[in-house]
């Protein structure tokens, strides 16, 4: 059963009403979660889903597209995923003929991505389609509140992108996070 956002805060308030907490902060954060999701869902369901792109690819596309070529660590830094996950989305949008590999001229160690023609075609064609789907998802707010809010969510940014490093030292008194999991345990050895 999906619950609406409202039903949702209502049920977390009485679950954690005496828990000392900053609930506003807890409804902002779970708020942006709930809101990227919801449009993440909503354009790989409808603008990307005739190009056969994943909100990833496009992410991949759109940045390679704006910065014309650049260096793979960098793409996968602007599009906010790792190198592997960069390694996969390559491989198929290049199979598709869409992006292409070159050696850096000064480093053949690196790798500069660069959109193909038919690339370029796509995301001409393809962004006022996204864009008019931006505007969609958006018709709830003024010019103001769309401003507004898009200097609220930089403000976030810049929070993580200048203090994160040193909240996570801090929190875990200087070491090395542990490697991520997906949730599942382990297999026991026999």
């Amino acid at each position: 059963m999906k619950r609406s956002v409202t039903e949702t805060e209502k049920l977390v308030q009485a679950k954690l009403g005496a828990t000392p907490i900053r609930h506003e902060q807890m409804a902002a954060v779970a708020n942006i979660h709930r809101a990227a999701a919801a449009v993440r869902q909503h354009f790989e369901n409808s603008v990307l889903r005739n190009s056969e792109l994943t909100w990833t690819a496009f992410v991949v596309l759109w940045v390679v597209w704006i910065w014309d070529e650049m260096e793979t660590r960098h793409v996968a830094d602007e599009a906010g995923i790792s190198k592997g996950t960069l390694t996969g989305v390559v491989g198929t949008l290049e199979s598709r003929g869409l992006i292409k590999r070159s050696s850096h001229p000064s480093d053949g160690r690196l790798v500069l991505l660069s959109l193909t023609e038919a690339g370029e075609e796509l995301m001409v064609r393809l962004f006022p389609e996204f864009n008019a789907e931006e505007a969609f998802v958006t018709e709830g707010l003024s010019v103001d509140e769309c401003l507004r809010l898009a200097d609220s969510l930089r403000k976030i940014v810049m929070q993580v992108e200048t203090q994160g490093e040193d909240r996570r030292l801090t929190l875990l008194n200087g070491a090395d996070p542990k490697p991520r999991r997906s949730g599942r345990r382990p297999k026991q050895k026999p």
